[in-house]
């Protein structure tokens, strides 16, 4: 439970949100959250790892500077492991994701990220995630933008009553009478709809009531004219970024029109992009190269919340909304999260299809062949490399302390598993006793290998640039010696 700078509130177990929200003043701290935010912003998963990996690479070097090893001696070890360990993982791929057409294959990859975040959850979360993705993802079309998939959290009901909708989801109600339109066309504005003001002021001079109905005449004649322009170029639905006016409201009503209002001028650009429209700075008919289409726009009520949906039936769609239902705000972050996660590993497979075993099994093989490859380097480094080896068997460990089993017990088993040939040999956090180790592909626990391959670099960067300082020096922060407080001042 994290309470930040602004007491918001966040109740997570999501890394990346935890460093983000800390202010953390220790330098050396501060690099290892830089690097395990770079692979937030590299893969959009894994922070955990980096930070972890960081930290036990850390711990083993003091234990190896107290032996006598110079700092120099233990980064080039570190660095000949690192090495060592990105030529090893290609070899550890123990399937791969052909087709990101296939919803089983891809949720086969997806399902772990999110499992991580939401336990219990995972098989639903998954079946969002996927759906949303697979529904922007054309066989003609490679790159995958993660902003096009985008969660509207509304409170109220379950978790279990989200849904996917093809097309976008907004918090606002419709401005006029009319509040649905089917296949439609749209345009879209940046102004305000209402009546225009002069640029320079001006004074008018009226000297009878005839001048005063003529001169307000003449502006409601030429919103009518506008509104009743728009309206011949055959749109149906007006998007503005600005209010709509009373009297533009009414001319809306009476060429019977729909009027949606959006605050964010990102909103904006996203409607534009899922209905194929340009964004119009001032109040002009649009051209039919400038108008949208929608399959549908209608107001609808979830719980007590208002939402006007832009839906697309089309089976391929520019944008796809989730929108999660939930009974509290904290627990919307935390589902958001997670499919945040589902969207970036599903972005990384769209880059790179390989999967590794999960569960800390890929990290025990590593921790293995490497210790291996230490027997056969000479000179000082050796021992570096052997605690890069014995560093990355921190995963299993933390999988065992958080499952309340015996850390020692389970690498031991593992260890003697993976010496047999069994590389898949994982942590069992169900099992007890002598079931303490499974098949992480038959169990289904597989990690895309673009997130370990980055969260490897990362953590072992950060460590090495940490070991390579001599001293740490603090600037002090500025602002000076608080002035005194003089209770009397009224009296001076």
């Amino acid at each position: 439970m994290v309470i930040n700078h602004i007491d918001k509130l966040f109740v997570t177990s999501d890394a990346a949100t935890i460093i983000r929200e800390l202010e953390v003043e220790h330098p050396a701290a501060k690099m290892m959250i830089l690097s395990s935010q770079m692979q937030e912003q590299e893969v959009g998963d894994g922070t955990n790892f980096v930070l972890i990996l960081a930290g036990s690479l850390l711990e083993s070097a003091e234990d190896l500077l107290k032996m006598g090893l110079t700092p120099t001696e233990v980064v080039e070890g570190y660095e000949l492991a690192l090495r060592k360990a990105l030529e090893l993982l290609p070899t550890l791929v123990c399937s791969e994701i052909k087709d990101m057409q296939s919803e089983a294959e891809v949720k086969r990859a997806i399902r772990p990220s999110v499992m991580s975040k939401q336990y219990g959850n995972e098989d639903f979360i998954t079946d969002l995630v996927t759906k949303a993705c697979m529904s922007i993802v054309s066989d003609k079309n490679t790159t995958f933008n993660v902003d096009n998939v985008r969660v509207t959290k509304i409170l109220g009901a379950g978790l279990y009553s989200s849904q996917v909708l093809q097309g976008m989801v907004f918090r606002r109600e419709a401005e006029g009478n009319i509040t649905s339109m089917d296949k439609t066309k749209i345009a879209v504005y940046t102004c305000p709809v209402d009546i225009a003001s002069t640029e320079t002021k001006g004074t008018v001079l009226i000297k009878s009531a005839q001048e005063l109905k003529d001169f307000s005449r003449g502006e409601e004649n030429q919103l009518e004219e506008q509104i009743k322009g728009i309206a011949a170029t055959g749109a149906k639905v007006i998007v503005a970024g600005g209010k709509f006016g009373d009297m533009a409201l009414h001319y809306v009503n009476k060429y019977n029109l729909m009027a949606v209002r959006l605050l964010s001028k990102f909103d904006l650009r996203r409607l534009c992009k899922t209905v194929g429209a340009t964004a119009l700075p001032r109040l002009t008919p649009p051209s039919p190269d400038e108008l949208g289409y929608c399959d549908r726009v209608y107001t609808d009520e979830l719980g007590e919340t208002g939402v006007v949906v832009f839906r697309q039936e089309a089976a391929e769609s520019k944008i796809a909304t989730v929108v999660v239902r939930g009974s509290t705000d904290n627990l919307m972050d935390d589902i958001e999260r997670a499919i945040d996660d589902g969207v970036n590993n599903f972005k990384a497979l769209t880059k790179d299809g390989r999967l590794l075993a999960g569960g800390g099994a890929c990290e025990m093989e590593l921790a293995r062949l490497v210790n291996e490859f230490g027997d056969t380097c000479p000179g000082l480094e050796q021992y570096a490399i052997k605690r890069f080896a014995s560093a990355l068997e921190v995963f299993p460990k933390v999988l065992a302390d958080n499952a309340g089993t015996k850390a020692t017990e389970v690498l031991s088993r593992l260890y003697a598993a993976h010496q047999e040939g069994k590389t898949t040999a994982a942590f069992n956090v169900e099992g007890e006793g002598a079931d303490t180790t499974l098949d992480a592909v038959e169990a289904g626990i597989l990690d895309p290998w673009v997130t370990k391959h980055w969260a490897l670099k990362y953590a072992a960067a950060a460590a090495c640039t940490v070991l390579k300082v001599d001293q740490i020096i603090m600037a002090k922060r500025a602002g000076g010696p608080k002035p005194r407080e003089n209770k009397n001042w009224d009296e001076d």
